[in-house]
């Protein structure tokens, strides 16, 4: 079966997941995370593709972005990709692929959902006992989001602009979002959505998205399996 072009609404951030080969390491060292970082931000800006968020895990990235156009994402992440591949095998004397197919993307509701992402990325680190807060791990944007540390590989959306008049007061008013457990339905909602690379928002902007491309925006029903109309309903609730 012919794979559908990736939805995509201009302005509209994408939530993008990208998973090491059979779930191996794609980062054994320091200087790995550092080149992957260095290479995303060239290709980031090569090709007008604004970061709002990241994470690098030991066996998958994720990077919340707006592209500035339809292909801006897909150029970006095959070429920064390609490069990164070439430089992780010549580094570690192995061959081969080192990425798993497709990167999966999700366009993102940014009224509803969008900070929600941005914390659900910059706590992959915690909810995988690697740390026990967001601020000790040193390969996300949680360093530049929260405590301020310039990150040239960052653009604020507008909504992260919006929390504050000054940088203390954006900083201050986004480390707030971080107390407390994310709730079990917004967890489920973004992995629903990223698993099966559908939209992630409401039915307002689900239907928005269904008419400016003409694809369904979410999986249609089937009774009473998890896919259900009712199921989807309770995520957003």
């Amino acid at each position: 079966m012919a794979r559908l072009p990736r939805l995509f609404l201009p302005g509209c951030a994408q939530h993008v997941i990208q998973r090491g080969n059979n779930r191996e390491a794609c980062f054994y060292t320091e200087a790995d995370y550092k080149a992957y970082l260095s290479m995303l931000k060239d290709a980031a800006l090569k090709y007008e593709v604004a970061i709002h968020a990241f994470v690098l895990m030991t066996n998958h990235v994720h990077l919340l972005m707006t592209p500035g156009d339809e292909q801006s994402i897909s150029r970006m992440m095959q070429a920064q990709g390609r490069k990164y591949v070439q430089y992780f095998n010549f580094t570690h004397g192995r061959s081969g692929t080192l990425w798993e197919g497709r990167y999966k993307s999700t366009l993102v509701d940014a009224d509803n959902y969008l900070l929600t992402v941005n914390r659900y990325i910059e706590l992959n680190p915690v909810r995988a006992s690697m740390v026990t807060h967001a601020s000790e791990y040193p390969w996300s944007s949680y360093q530049g989001n929260a405590l301020g540390k310039p990150i040239q590989l960052l653009t604020p959306h507008l909504l992260y602009r919006r929390l504050g008049k000054t940088a203390q007061e954006r900083q201050m008013a986004y480390r707030a979002l971080f107390r407390g457990r994310m709730p079990e339905q917004e967890l489920a909602a973004i992995r629903e959505a990223s698993n099966k690379a559908w939209v992630l928002g409401d039915d307002r902007f689900r239907r928005q998205i269904e008419a400016k491309t003409g694809r369904r925006a979410v999986p249609a029903g089937r009774g009473g399996d998890r896919k259900s109309a009712r199921y989807l309903e309770s995520l957003n609730q």
